[in-house]
């Protein structure tokens, strides 16, 4: 049963987002506390090769409305991104690529609204609470503890853990840092200016794993092998339970698409140009 939260609030229309290049659509959905910004290395790549890109901030991130809310409900976000996507007015189905969070929200949009979804890539997905971690999922399943903790935090100590988790990660072609200086200093700012109440979204969503084989759309699902938000297991385990889903995985954390940019970018337009052909289902 679903934990809904006993506020209600009014789901606001608008939502801050980019748009670039011309051609087949991609829908670029961040995970909890980051932003549209997630998709800065990778929105260049689509544009020159001929797709049109579509990268929002969630509600209750980056510049997105931030509703007054202890307790945000997974249902606002899909509501609000919905209806996002509906404002697009897109002319054929679009193409999700969804990180963490934003992979759940794909599979739910593909799940809800098969017949405007072309094809998913999903960025060490969530789809179960059971795919945390026991600390970490203790800390989000405390309503407000998670929410209160960080919004006491002051950025600078935003950063340093950033800092610290980037180092003690590394990077596999040797680097000191897993992730580069402009992409720390974004992930801090993104921390810090989500909407305490977004941390009690992990609570509200139901498990998918029951649904999973119901999403027959093609589907590349990528992860980083030493990913400590969610089990790397989990991700096998997902392309196994839908129907038409590959895998790839890589010496990571949790975000390889922001730590090792130029082998998710080839792997994700590889997938994106075997895509089968769709035609124009509303006309402009």
């Amino acid at each position: 049963m679903r934990n809904i939260p006993s506020d209600s609030i009014e789901i606001p229309t608008d939502a801050n987002f980019v748009q670039q290049g011309t051609g087949t659509p991609v829908i670029l959905i961040h995970g909890i506390a980051a932003s549209l910004h997630d998709w800065d290395e990778f929105i260049p790549e689509l544009t020159s090769h001929g797709y049109a890109s579509y990268a929002l901030d969630l509600l209750g991130h980056g510049d997105s409305p931030k509703p007054a809310s202890r307790s945000y409900h997974m249902d606002w976000l899909f509501e609000h991104f919905s209806r996002w996507v509906i404002s697009l007015r897109l002319t054929e189905p679009a193409i999700l690529i969804g990180h963490s969070l934003g992979g759940y929200i794909a599979l739910e949009y593909a799940r809800r609204v098969s017949a405007w979804t072309r094809g998913l890539i999903l960025i060490d997905p969530f789809y179960s609470r059971s795919q945390l971690p026991f600390l970490l999922r203790q800390s989000y399943s405390s309503r407000n503890l998670r929410g209160v903790i960080v919004g006491k935090t002051p950025p600078w100590l935003f950063r340093t853990i950033v800092d610290i988790t980037s180092l003690a990660m590394g990077h596999s072609a040797g680097a000191l840092h897993s992730l580069p200086e402009k992409i720390r200093a974004q992930t801090a700012l993104d921390y810090s200016r989500t909407a305490p109440g977004v941390y009690n979204i992990p609570n509200t969503c139901e498990d998918l794993t029951g649904r999973l084989h119901s999403i027959s759309k093609p589907a590349l699902v990528v992860w980083g092998e030493r990913d400590q938000t969610l089990s790397p297991v989990s991700f096998h385990k997902l392309v196994e339970l839908m129907p038409h889903a590959t895998g790839a995985s890589i010496r990571a954390g949790h975000v390889p698409h922001q730590s090792h940019a130029g082998w998710f970018n080839a792997l994700a337009l590889a997938f994106l140009k075997n895509l089968p052909v769709t035609t124009s289902i509303r006309s402009s």
